[in-house]
Formats: C-alpha cells, sequence, structure tokens
C-alpha cells in the first residue's frame, strides 16, 4: 500500500509544489460560467498574471471574448484585451480542464416555480467536468447555494465518474495524514462563496475578504493560496457547508430588514408617514442600527433567492424557517403593492388600467447596472400588461431586450420623448442618467416606487 502511495504521490506532486505553482503564477486557472460573477474573477486573476482559461457553454459570450469584446457594461473591452495578453482565452471545450491546476465554477443557481433550487446548472457543470479532471486539482464551488451542495453534488459526482477515470476527491484520512501530509493523490475540493455587488464602485474587489472552507485540510490551504493571491483577505472556516452557510446569512440578512422596511412602508404610507424620513432620522443614531430602504422588490441573483435555498434544506432537518420564508414573502409581493399604487394614481386621475399608456422607466434589478437577475421591473411589466395596460419601457443599459428564464418581452427601450404621450410613468430603477425633474415636467403623472422625485414638488407625483 506504501509503494502504491508514494507512486502516485511522485507522479502528482505535492501541495507545497501546488503552491510554489500558484505563488511563482505558473498555475494555470479555469472559470466556468462568465457572467456577472465568473468573468471579473477571470480579470482579478489575469490582473495577477494567471493564464486563465474561461469556460461557458454560450458560443456568443466566447466569441465576444475571444475577439476581446465585452458584453458587460462594466467591463470595458480593454480590459479583455489586457487580459488576453497574461493568457487569458474562452472555449466551449470541457475537455481541456485536464490541463489546469485550478477550476472555479461560477454558474447560476436559480430557484424553480416551485421556490425549490434549480442545481441543473451545477450538475450539468460537474459532469461535464468530471471525466477531464486529474489528482492534483482544486475544483472550487462559488455559486450560492444551499449548505451540503459541494459535498452532495460536486464531490459525489467527481467520485462515482472518478471510479471509471480512476480519480477520486481528497480527502483525509488518519493513516495517510501522519504518513503523507502533503500528497495529492485527488482531487482538492472547496467552496469559496462569491460577493460581487455590482454597480458598487466604493469597494475595489481584491479588498473584498473571500471566504473558504475546503473538503479537507489541503484543499483549504489550496483554496486560501490561489484567492490570497488576488485578495487582499481570506477566511478560513471548517468545511464547505460552514463557507456556504456564510452566504446565505449574509443575503438573508439584508432580505429579512428590507422586507421589514417595505412592510413598514406600507403601513406608513396609510397612516400619512413618509418611511423615508422615518429611516434618515433612525440612521442617525450612531450604534444598533442600519440603514434599509424599501424599493419596489428586490433582484439581483442572491437575496431574492436565498431564503428560499435554506427553507427548502431546513425541510429535511424538519424544521420550519417561518421569518425567513415571511421576508421572502414580503419582498415578492412588493410588485403587487406596485401594481395597486399605479391603479389608484390612475383611478385618481379619472383613469382605467386597462389601456392606459404605461412607461416603465428602468429594467436593471437596482440603478446604473446592466443586471436583469431576478428584477422586480419583470414581473411588474408582465403585471401591467396583464391588466390591458400598452406598457412600454426605457433603460439605457438595455437597448433591447429578449427573453430569459422567466420573462419574455422581445422589445426595444422606448426614447424619453413625448412623456406627455403616456398616462403614467413609473419609476422602477433609479438610475443616475435621468433628470427627473424634466420627467416630472413633461409627464402627466408619475408614480415612484425609488423614492427618486423626494426632493421635487408636484401634484403629478404618486409615491409608492
Amino acid at each position: 500500500m506504501h509503494l502504491v502511495r508514494k507512486s502516485v504521490e511522485s507522479k502528482v506532486g505535492t501541495l507545497n509544489a501546488w503552491k510554489a505553482r500558484v505563488a511563482n503564477r505558473e498555475a494555470k486557472v479555469g472559470i466556468v460560467g462568465l457572467g456577472y460573477v465568473g468573468l471579473p474573477l477571470a480579470l482579478l486573476l489575469s490582473d495577477e498574471h494567471f493564464a486563465v482559461t474561461g469556460f461557458d457553454v454560450d458560443p456568443l459570450k466566447v466569441e465576444f471574448l475571444n475577439s476581446g469584446k465585452s458584453y458587460i457594461h462594466r467591463i470595458e473591452p480593454e480590459s479583455i484585451q489586457a487580459a488576453q495578453k497574461s493568457g487569458f482565452n474562452a472555449t466551449a471545450d470541457f475537455s481541456r480542464a485536464r490541463d489546469l491546476d485550478a477550476i472555479l465554477i461560477c454558474v447560476p443557481t436559480p430557484i424553480d416555480d416551485h421556490s425549490a433550487p434549480d442545481m441543473s446548472y451545477v450538475v450539468n457543470t460537474i459532469e461535464a467536468l468530471a471525466p477531464h479532471l486529474r489528482s492534483g486539482q482544486l475544483v472550487v464551488l462559488e455559486s450560492t447555494t444551499y449548505p451540503g451542495t459541494t459535498e452532495e453534488i460536486i464531490a459525489t459526482t467527481i467520485d462515482r465518474i472518478g471510479e471509471e477515470t480512476g480519480v477520486s476527491v481528497l480527502r483525509e484520512h488518519p493513516s495517510e495524514e501522519i504518513e503523507t501530509p502533503q500528497s495529492l493523490n485527488g482531487v482538492m475540493v472547496a467552496f469559496s462563496p462569491e460577493r460581487e455587488d455590482p454597480g458598487n464602485t466604493d469597494v475595489e474587489r481584491h479588498d473584498i475578504p473571500k471566504v473558504v472552507g475546503g473538503i479537507d485540510r489541503r484543499a483549504s490551504e489550496a483554496a486560501e493560496m490561489l484567492y490570497g493571491s488576488i485578495f487582499r483577505r481570506t477566511v478560513r472556516v471548517s468545511s464547505p457547508a460552514t463557507a456556504e452557510m456564510t452566504k446565505l446569512l449574509e443575503n438573508i440578512y439584508r432580505c429579512v430588514n428590507i422586507a421589514m422596511v417595505n412592510e413598514l412602508k406600507q403601513l406608513c404610507m396609510r397612516m400619512g408617514i413618509d418611511i423615508w424620513e422615518v429611516i434618515d432620522a433612525a440612521a442617525t443614531k450612531p450604534f444598533g442600527f442600519q440603514a434599509f430602504y424599501p424599493g419596489p422588490g428586490i433582484g439581483g441573483h442572491c437575496i431574492p433567492v436565498d431564503p428560499f435555498y435554506l427553507s427548502w434544506k431546513a425541510k429535511e432537518y424538519h424544521f420550519s424557517t417561518r421569518f425567513i420564508e415571511l421576508a421572502g414573502e414580503v419582498n415578492r409581493s412588493m410588485p403587487e403593492h406596485v401594481i395597486r399604487s399605479v391603479v389608484n394614481a390612475l383611478n385618481d386621475q379619472g383613469k382605467s388600467i386597462k389601456g392606459a399608456k404605461v412607461l416603465l422607466l428602468g429594467l436593471a434589478y437596482k440603478k446604473d447596472i446592466d443586471d436583469l437577475r431576478e428584477s422586480p421591473s419583470l414581473p411588474i411589466y408582465e403585471m401591467l400588461e396583464k391588466k390591458g395596460a400598452d406598457v412600454r419601457y426605457n433603460d439605457p443599459y438595455f437597448p433591447r431586450v429578449g427573453s430569459g428564464r422567466k420573462y419574455w418581452l422581445h422589445t426595444e427601450s422606448a426614447p424619453l420623448e413625448n412623456l406627455d404621450q403616456y398616462d403614467c410613468v413609473l419609476i422602477v430603477t433609479d438610475h443616475s442618467c435621468y433628470d427627473f425633474e424634466k420627467i416630472v415636467a413633461e409627464s402627466k403623472l408619475v408614480v415612484d416606487s425609488r423614492n427618486a422625485t423626494r426632493n421635487i414638488r408636484s401634484p403629478k407625483i404618486y409615491h409608492c
């Protein structure tokens, strides 16, 4: 047995040798999923002179990137071209994974129509990768998910396919740990949650601490070494499940507090109190309070999804996360509140929602980004159409929209001209480029779900 282990070790190397490749920038890194998480991560690695191979099943993304172009607004083509000089390239060929030292998985993890996790992207990715893996590689899942995913899907799939390829997940065994603590006779597997915040220009990406949790000590050390080369601080936790739960806590914390102020907003409206003034006053307290703000709903990949991921997993342990589920339901109901506000505002003008011409300002889930994931604008648009409204939208970040996992718009952005042709202009996303004073002046009626017009006095404005 010892002879076999020694032979395997000499073939695949040691952890120290792997770390040396990272330190010397000789390690080759793969990123699977070149979206809002994967592409910025690839650029961070390229900035540190790692040769990065990006994998994506979308041939248009691959073609764009290999042509030195970008499809994400905040990423300039020059950044892609600079990364190419460090060896960055994109491909849809998963067999190229065998040549890499580390593979980071950044694919979507949405929820289905029944609020259950849709793990198809993760499953399909590891199924495509596993046949090409070899001992000595590091595989890290970054996609937001429920605790247990790394072990139950990533590791299990590698082990299952490894029965044919001869490659399995590296795990600590007491006897092996004493004799060969550095051997890499398997695949190192870890979880490190992405912490992207699209549109945030206050915090540099490399200043965001990176949480890592490996299936065994070697995976944790390897992940810490790799991420430590591009982030100023890494935080190692005891397991992938701990790292997975860390991500959920971060976002559920925000979800719960946003739900609270969304509910308070509706109460304050009935009581004739300005919730925004209340929040501003409360925020003057120098301890024990953090300001959260209401809106038309929540968007992005994480906050609308995470409560349902955890509540789904909790059922496996016969536990009901009632508080968390309620927060998710409150936030999900906000688009309906916006629709009711539009109906009431039009009624006050003696108009019916049926046949009304409505311009929806902003499709992105928050200001100044080109991200539609889980945006409340999408259900609001569809609800207005179902009520018989003639709906148009304007968003400078989306000249045209087609279809996604949950929407089928297939229309173009309307110009901000002749606003008086619309019965209602509905502010859903308060992009900085909008001149709200001009918009109010030229419109018949403005329904504001973002408090974008708080400093404008006009009888045309209906806050919701």
